[in-house]
Order: structure tokens, then C-alpha cells, then sequence
């Protein structure tokens, strides 16, 4: 019989309950016990929903993030964490965000962790901190609580756990320590974690380590052998999880490593799929992740099914099925959605759709295709009509894209010219200071937009009332002292999802929240057929804006890259195509903008790097055609007109030279949390145009001092030239309140000046 199980479910719920509830902890509405009590309703809801397969996750749920989790699972708690009084929830507030309740009216704050991206997703996690003193220290007694409440409902259950050895990939030193030399400890831990699973009556653990889809050096190979064979007297039965890609060199190792079973993202990795069946012992299971768990559109059962089904006659029980991965990138019921065009919701599936999917497949492999011909037939009715839909490929869309050229990424002269006419133009001081587009997203805001999409305002109140915002917006940037506005983006839901509803092949969701850090979510648009753009964007805001200050106001866009990536992207054509489509479609906004007289244009690119293959030598491909389309998106616009681009929450170091060839006058990105660390870069590479190094950390409510920001500054003129340097914060101001935005604008301008002054 074919055995299924999953990677892990959507924590937020399917109406963003946790978001609500963390957010409702932080401000003190509700006690820790209610947030805790709120979380195990989530869990037990979850677990209903996977009722159906044969192991159920347990350990994959967290309150913030499960990075995080593993480092207080193994007793890593930075030391600022604990320096401030509190239980250790606090603790771990305070490393995921810079605050927890018991802070609330403190004199000093904690710095946050670091937080990027998880692999190539749109996740973020909190980065591990290492140090010659770190040692570990077995604390488990969420995951056990977890176990414990899972037990009462269900029999077979499976611990997800974080691997050791990715922990390890994932974290940074924060001296010039070896993170490899910790592993010993590390290995205890799990040693320890494995015995007490043990006692708890657990059989199977799911332990992830996806750094195996990396090009890895040969120590960290040899850390993965080293680790798996130290573990291999646990008495568990361990299932060695990868995704995301392909194994490539990895494959045997793998193979070889001494677990009980294998997850192989089938994915991905659909071309190594024969080698492992091929390779792997005899007494080892084979899980195969055959459902996307990274975007939504509906499997191909019928299609699925003829793959599946030799390797079902060859491995018989030993074979185990999932989806590719944790299903944590995409939304949790397609069944809340009752607005979705219904021909569009015919083609998608989510998180608990794709379970149903699982359980189709396994039910036609142990019973025959028979048993649910029904469903398959169905499946197959939805395919094809998806297929054949005349709303996915228009003619014009494709013309246009194959007569797009290298010339339209030209700018007319290189950036050194750029930079004079620009600077005669703008006049701006040394340092110049601006953010990076939106502005607090107020209750107010929110509720006006929502009047207006339900019809309860009229287009002239809603035009007036976003008026109204944009002036409170500008007067308290011009009373600021900043030299370069924002309108402050009050119109926007979300830097995505506000441009797909304006261009054409897009669709959007009511429920379809994802996690990408915390309690911020986001709602994927849905790219399902050709884009392009059939009227104005954003040129009436940007122009009632400008008409408000004689200062610069930026026009705000959002790049072809990160609508892309940020974006559930269609599976029938190349990514790069629908890239071109996009770049072409908001290059007619930015010629719009100048054409309307705005002389600043920012078009962000926050996901150009999540974008990269997880594998160096394939890197080279995807930049080449993501830096492309951004030129074609930008590039046509005069030498006066100043283009800048944003991005947050990456290592840049490593690509560099394929940012400075965006050509983009100004570019500003996430540094504060690293403490300038990503300037590193700088030293060996001389960017050639201007830069903003973030320099305060918009992600946690801490106000920055004026000596906080006086110290990046400085930090940052050892590697930048001060000619080319901007002051900015890290990201937009979307998710902060104004009480927080206004004391802490006022001491990046404070610094600045400061700044000014102290260099003559």
C-alpha cells in the first residue's frame, strides 16, 4: 500500500487567524495565554484538514517562524535576548522583531536578528547567530506540547525537525569563528532530542535538509556523513527531507547517508527520480513530492499517475507520497474563495485541495484508477479547458515580446553624464534623504478602500479621501525635512497585487494569504494568461503629489522581476517570457510618468535575488534575463530623469556585478539589521553609480537613535563615496505606525544633518 503524508501545512489560517492574534499580543489586547490557546485551535484545525493522509506533521506549526524555532529548540538564544526581563516567549519576540510585551515603555530596546529569505522562496526566516561561545542545549518542550495535543487526535504522527547541518548553512558567525566546528554539540542535541521522541512513542521524524539541493563544499559533505552516521543508533526512523531542486552531485550521498527514508522533491528533481529508484537500498523508503507545494494550479493527475505508476509496481510499500514541499507557500482553501472568476477557481488548487489531490493518487495507485475514475475525469476536464482557454495566449501580447530588442535597455549615455545633468536638475544637498515609498497603512486608509471595492463610496469620495491622505503625507515629510517625497502609496494593498489588478492576465484571490515573515502576509496575484497594461497606473496619484511641493516627488512601481516573483506564476511558458511581458507592460508606466512631468522614478526589484537558481551555475541564465527585463522596464526614459530601485532582506555580495548592470541612477537597499555588513561588498567591487544603504530596520517597531544612524553613516562612507551616498530607511513604512515613523524619520534627517556638518 502507497503510504502519504506532508511536509507541513499553512500556519496563519485560512483568514490570517494568527496574523490577527499576534498582532492583537503585541499591543496588549490579548494575554499569552490567549495567543498560546488561539494557536492550538490553528493546529488542531490544521490537522483536521490532513485527516486523510497517513502521517500527520506535528512541529511545523510556529508562532513566528520555524528557523527561529530550531534555535530555541537547541538553547540558542542570543544573550541581548535574556539581557531584559521576561519569560522566554519574550525572548523570542524580541530576536524575530526587537520588542516583546514585556518591553512595552522600556528605556532600551533589543536589537532584531537578521531575516532573509528562505532558499528561493519569498519566505523569510530569522538567521542563527554563532560565536566562540555558542553551545547548545536541548529545549523542546514546544515541539513535545505540540506532540502531546496532536495524540489525542491522532496515532501516527511525525515530528518535522529542522536538520542539523542546514541549521548550521543557515546561520552566520558573528566572529571569525567556524560554524562547523559546533556540530559535535549540535549532534548531541539531536542525540538527545531523538531519545526523548523515543520515549514519547514517536516512530517516524521528518528531518530537513535542503541545503542538499546546494552546491556544497566538501566539508559540509563530509558534515552531513559525519552527522547521519553519529544518528543512526537513534532508535527513530528517520525520513532525510530535500526540495527545491534537483540533488545533481548530492544524489549519492544521499542515497548513501544511513536513514530510514528519502523525500526527493519529484519536481524538481524529476530527472533524478530513476537514479534514486535505482540507487537506493533496498530497506530505505522512496517519498516522492509529486504536488506543487509552490504554486497553485491544479496536478495533472492522469499525467502524474503514468509516472507514478512503475515505480508504484517496483517499490511496492517502500514507496511514500507528499507534496514537494512543506505547503506553507501557498494559500490554505480554495473553498473560501467565492468571488474567483469560476473558470479561473476550476484551474487551482490549495493547501487542503492538494491533499485531496494526494489522496486521489494514492487511493488510483492502491485500488486502481477505477475507484476514483470520477475525479480523474473531472481533473482531466479542468486541464484541458485550462489548455484551451482563449484568456491565456492573445497575439499582440506575444508580438510585442518577440520584437522587443537589447536597444530599448539602452539608457542614452552612460551614468557619469547621467549623474551631472541630474544633479544641475535636483540640486540636492550631500547625503540626500528620502524613503523608500509607502507610508503607515492606517485603519482609516484600509477602510476607505474597502468602502470604495465594496460600492459604498463613490470613484469622486474615494479620489478625495486618497487626496486627503497624500497631502497629510507630503506636509509631514516636507516638515520632516526630507529632500526627495513619496505620496505615501494609500491607494495600494500591496506592491504586487495593486499593478496586477490594472494589466491584463492576472487574477486575484479574497483568502489566498501566504506567510513571508511573522505576521505579515501576503496575496499572491495569479499570472494566468499574456500581460499587458491597457491604461495608466499611477501617474494621476504621482502628479496631484508632485503638484503639492516644489521638492522631487519619486513616481513608486513595482519591477517585472518581483511581480514575477512574487507573483503565482503560469507553468505553460518560460518564466523569462512572462518577465518580457511584464517589463514591456510597466515600461509603459515609467514613460507615462515622465511624459506627466515626474522626474524621479523608483521601480523595485526586492525580489531580484530569490529569483536565483539554488545552484551557482545557473545563476548566470536567470540574470540574464531578469536584469534585461528591468532594463527594457526602465531604460527608456531621458538622462535627466533619475531612475532608482529598491531591495530588502538578501546577500547582494555575490551578485553585484549584475545589479550595477541595471544601470539604475540609485539604488537602495536592507543593511541595518546586518549593521552594514552587506556594504562588505563594496570594498572589492567599486559600484559605479549612487547607493542608499538602509539605515534603520522598518521590520521591528524599535525607534533608531541619532547615534545609531550617525555611526551606518559612517560606516557606510568607508566603502561609498559620500558623493554617492543616499539616507534611507530599509524598506517601506507600510507596516509602522506613525508614532513610530515620525520619531524615527526625524532621527534619520537628525543624523544626516549631523552627518553634513561634521564633514564641512
Amino acid at each position: 500500500m502507497i503510504t502519504t503524508h506532508n511536509l507541513g501545512f499553512p500556519r496563519i489560517g485560512g483568514k490570517r487567524e494568527l496574523k490577527f492574534a499576534l498582532e492583537q499580543y503585541w499591543s496588549n489586547r490579548i494575554s499569552e495565554s490567549a495567543l498560546l490557546e488561539i494557536a492550538a485551535e490553528l493546529r488542531s484545525q490544521h490537522w483536521q484538514y490532513q485527516s486523510k493522509i497517513n502521517w500527520m506533521p506535528v512541529g511545523d506549526f510556529s508562532l513566528y517562524d520555524h528557523v527561529l524555532d530550531a534555535s530555541f529548540m537547541v538553547g540558542n538564544i542570543p544573550e541581548r535576548a535574556q539581557s531584559l526581563a521576561g519569560n522566554e516567549l519574550d525572548y523570542y519576540f524580541r530576536v524575530a522583531r526587537g520588542r516583546s510585551n514585556a518591553d512595552i515603555g522600556a528605556s532600551s530596546c533589543i536589537h532584531a536578528a537578521e531575516m532573509t529569505k528562505w532558499f528561493d522562496t519569498n519566505y523569510h526566516y530569522i538567521v542563527p547567530e554563532f560565536n566562540h561561545a555558542t553551545r547548545f542545549c536541548l529545549n523542546a518542550h514546544r515541539l513535545f506540547e505540540q506532540i502531546q495535543q496532536a495524540g489525542k487526535q491522532f496515532t501516527q504522527i511525525k515530528p518535522v525537525i529542522l536538520g542539523p547541518v542546514t541549521y548550521l548553512w543557515l546561520g552566520k558567525s558573528k566572529d571569525d569563528s567556524d560554524k562547523l566546528n559546533l556540530l559535535d554539540d549540535l549532534i548531541e542535541v539531536y542525540a538527545q532530542l531523538f531519545q526523548r521522541l523515543h520515549q514519547s512513542g514517536i516512530t517516524w521524524v521528518q528531518i530537513d535538509e535542503p541545503l542538499l539541493v546546494m552546491e556544497l563544499p566538501d566539508s559540509w559533505k563530509h558534515a552531513l556523513r559525519k552527522t547521519y552516521f553519529q544518528l543512526r543508533a537513534t532508535p527513530l526512523k528517520l525520513l532525510l527531507a530535500t526540495y527545491f531542486g534537483q540533488l545533481q552531485d548530492n544524489l549519492q550521498l544521499a542515497c548513501e547517508l544511513p536513514v530510514d527514508g528519502l523525500h526527493l522533491d519529484a519536481l524538481s528533481a524529476q530527472d533524478e527520480v530513476a537514479k534514486f529508484v535505482d540507487w537506493l537500498p533496498s530497506h530505505k523508503i522512496l517519498s516522492l513530492g509529486i504536488i506543487n507545494g509552490r504554486n497553485i494550479w491544479k496536478t495533472d493527475l492522469l499525467d502524474t499517475l503514468d509516472f507514478l505508476e512503475p515505480i508504484a509496481d517496483r517499490l511496492q510499500d517502500r514507496l511514500w507520497l507528499a507534496p514537494s514541499c512543506s505547503l506553507l507557500h501557498v494559500p490554505v482553501n480554495l473553498e473560501h474563495e467565492q468571488k474567483l472568476d469560476d473558470e479561473i477557481r476550476s484551474w487551482l488548487s490549495f493547501a487542503v485541495q492538494k491533499l485531496e489531490e494526494l489522496n486521489l493518487l494514492a487511493v488510483a495507485l492502491n485500488q486502481g484508477r477505477s475507484a476514483v475514475a470520477g475525479e480523474l475525469q473531472k481533473n482531466k476536464l479542468a486541464i484541458t479547458a485550462r489548455q484551451q482557454s482563449d484568456r491565456v495566449n492573445q497575439a499582440s501580447v506575444k508580438a510585442r515580446m518577440h520584437s522587443a530588442n537589447d536597444a530599448m535597455g539602452m539608457r542614452q549615455s552612460p551614468y557619469q553624464q547621467r549623474a551631472v545633468m541630474q544633479q544641475n536638475r535636483f540640486q540636492l544637498p550631500l547625503f540626500p534623504t528620502t524613503t523608500i515609498g509607502s507610508f503607515p497603512q492606517t485603519q482609516s486608509i484600509r477602510r476607505i478602500r474597502q468602502d470604495f471595492k465594496a460600492g459604498k463610496i463613490s470613484d469622486q469620495s474615494y479620489v478625495q479621501a486618497m487626496q486627503r491622505e497624500i497631502d497629510c503625507c507630503i506636509q509631514e515629510q516636507e516638515a520632516l525635512g526630507l529632500d526627495v517625497l513619496v505620496h505615501g502609496e494609500p491607494e495600494r494593498n500591496d506592491m504586487v497585487e495593486y499593478f496586477g489588478e490594472q494589466l491584463n492576465g492576472f487574477a486575484f484571490t479574497e483568502f489566498g494569504w501566504v506567510q513571508s515573515y511573522g505576521s505579515r502576509c501576503v496575496k499572491p496575484p495569479i499570472i494566468f494568461g499574456d500581460v499587458s497594461r491597457s491604461k495608466n497606473i499611477t501617474v494621476d496619484w504621482i502628479k496631484y503629489a508632485q503638484s503639492l511641493t516644489k521638492k522631487p516627488v519619486k513616481g513608486m512601481l513595482t519591477g517585472p522581476v518581483t511581480m514575477l516573483n512574487w507573483s503565482f506564476v503560469r507553468d505553460d511558458q518560460p518564466r523569462a517570457d512572462t518577465c518580457l511581458q511584464l517589463a514591456l507592460a510597466i515600461r509603459d508606466e515609467v514613460l507615462a510618468l515622465e511624459q506627466s512631468g515626474i522626474q524621479m522614478i523608483q521601480i523595485d526589484e526586492a525580489a531580484l535575488r530569490e529569483g536565483l537558481p539554488l545552484r551557482k551555475k545557473q545563476w548566470n541564465s536567470y540574470l540574464d534575463w531578469a536584469i534585461r527585463a528591468f532594463r527594457i522596464t526602465a531604460n527608456g526614459v531621458k538622462d535627466e530623469t533619475q531612475i532608482h530601485t529598491h531591495m530588502c532582506y538578501s546577500e547582494f555580495n555575490d551578485i553585484m556585478q549584475a545589479i550595477a548592470g541595471m544601470d539604475a541612477d540609485v539604488i537602495t537597499i536592507e543593511t541595518s539589521r546586518s549593521s552594514m555588513e552587506l556594504l562588505e561588498a563594496f570594498r572589492n567591487f567599486q559600484y559605479p553609480n549612487e547607493i542608499g544603504p538602509g539605515v534603520y530596520d522598518i521590520h521591528s517597531p524599535n525607534i533608531p537613535s541619532v547615534d545609531s544612524i550617525v555611526a551606518l553613516l559612517q560606516n557606510a562612507v568607508q566603502r561609498i563615496p559620500k558623493a554617492r551616498l543616499w539616507v534611507n530607511p530599509d524598506c517601506g513604512l507600510k507596516t509602522r505606525s506613525w508614532e513610530e515613523v515620525k520619531p524615527a524619520l526625524h532621527n534619520m534627517v537628525a543624523a544626516t544633518y549631523f552627518c553634513r556638518n561634521m564633514d564641512g
